[in-house]
């Protein structure tokens, strides 16, 4: 019900973000989506990707500090208020959205999340009917 997404810490000067991707196209490994958040001195640079597991070993032999998580990747039809409809599920039973970022895929609109209640989020998405991707599905979508 969740998929893996790197966080990638890159500081905030030129180059440092350009030597990860480098390093992923040397890789052959396909970026899905990707958002960057940052500070003043360094941003974190999340990544879905088509090998997320062989992607962390790459950028860690590289020395460049990354780690994986399980996040929530929910698929909606592509329609205005699709997203607030899905957001509302989880917002009407409590549970907080730590980060969010969203992308266009295959015709659908994805929300890819984080939330503060891992296990609460699950019952949601079952019991709401929404419509999750599994990892291995990302690819075929694209």
């Amino acid at each position: 019900m969740t998929i893996h997404q790197l966080s990638v810490f890159v500081e905030n000067k030129s180059g440092t973000l350009l030597q990860v991707l480098e390093l992923l196209k040397e890789a052959h490994i396909q970026l899905i989506a990707s958002t960057i958040s940052d500070t003043v001195e360094y941003g974190i640079y999340r990544i879905i990707c088509s090998e997320p597991l062989r992607a962390y070993e790459v950028l860690k032999d590289a020395g460049i500090s990354a780690n994986v998580s399980d996040v929530f990747a929910i698929s909606l039809d592509n329609e205005p208020g699709r997203a607030a409809d899905a957001i509302r599920s989880f917002s009407e039973t409590g549970i907080g959205i730590s980060y969010l970022y969203s992308f266009l895929l295959g015709g659908k609109g994805i929300l890819v999340f984080r939330t503060d209640n891992t296990e609460k989020t699950r019952e949601v998405i079952l019991e709401k009917k929404l419509q999750y991707i599994e990892e291995e599905n990302l690819m075929k979508m694209a």
